[in-house]
């Protein structure tokens, strides 16, 4: 299984507390197998395949709303809010193939990422893509577990459809903007998996 490189360090820390204290608690080695064993399944990162063309979800969850928004980047779109439990995987990939155009972080609060209001209110990152398709806009947000958001993107990156782009650890919860003449392919409540999840395409055009 490959595992994320932000995972790295993590699980190295995990495994040398756990070694060590064989030595001198065989105990808490018991204890500290299984945390190792969740560090490693936290930061798995499947390859995927995607499941047709379209407008690929960049997060692993659950669809916990779509509606109509607007955003200064990419004026009227239709919003679609993907929530990750601790369980999901968490990276995160593009939508669609396009050019980074628009970067923001902005700190904030610590909400149930779930809840609509963290969109507005919690610590986030902006990713604007600008594509063929118009602009796309992907919201990284923390939520009550994360304690990080890695975005490993700079403006001018060509990046393509698919590709991983970071990750929130622990809960949280991704927004993407997508253009506001869409067909959407899913609905609230839907299970979604990155980089194959299609959720939906522009008429006559491949994302």
């Amino acid at each position: 299984m490959k595992i994320a490189r932000d995972g790295w360090p993590v699980i190295a820390f995990t495994a040398f507390m756990l070694f060590g204290s064989l030595f001198f608690s065989p105990a808490a080695g018991f204890i500290l197998a299984p945390v190792l064993g969740l560090v490693i399944w936290f930061f798995r990162d499947p390859e995927r395949i995607p499941l047709g063309d379209g407008f690929l979800s960049p997060a692993d969850g659950k669809i916990v709303e779509i509606e109509e928004a607007e955003h200064p980047f990419t004026g009227r779109a239709v919003k679609i809010g993907i929530f990750m439990n601790p369980l999901d995987v968490h990276v995160n990939r593009l939508p669609c193939s396009g050019r980074i155009e628009y970067l923001e972080y902005v700190p904030g609060k610590k909400w149930m990422a779930f809840a609509p209001k963290a969109s507005e209110v919690n610590e986030r990152m902006y990713v604007g893509l600008g594509t063929d398709f118009g602009p796309v806009l992907l919201v990284q947000i923390a939520g009550f577990l994360a304690r990080r958001i890695v975005c490993r993107l700079k403006k001018g990156d060509e990046l393509d459809r698919g590709e991983r782009f970071g990750m929130i650890k622990l809960g949280s919860k991704v927004d993407v903007y997508l253009p506001a003449g869409v067909q959407l392919a899913v609905t609230e409540g839907e299970k979604v998996y990155a980089g194959r999840t299609v959720l939906g395409g522009m008429p006559g055009d491949e994302a």
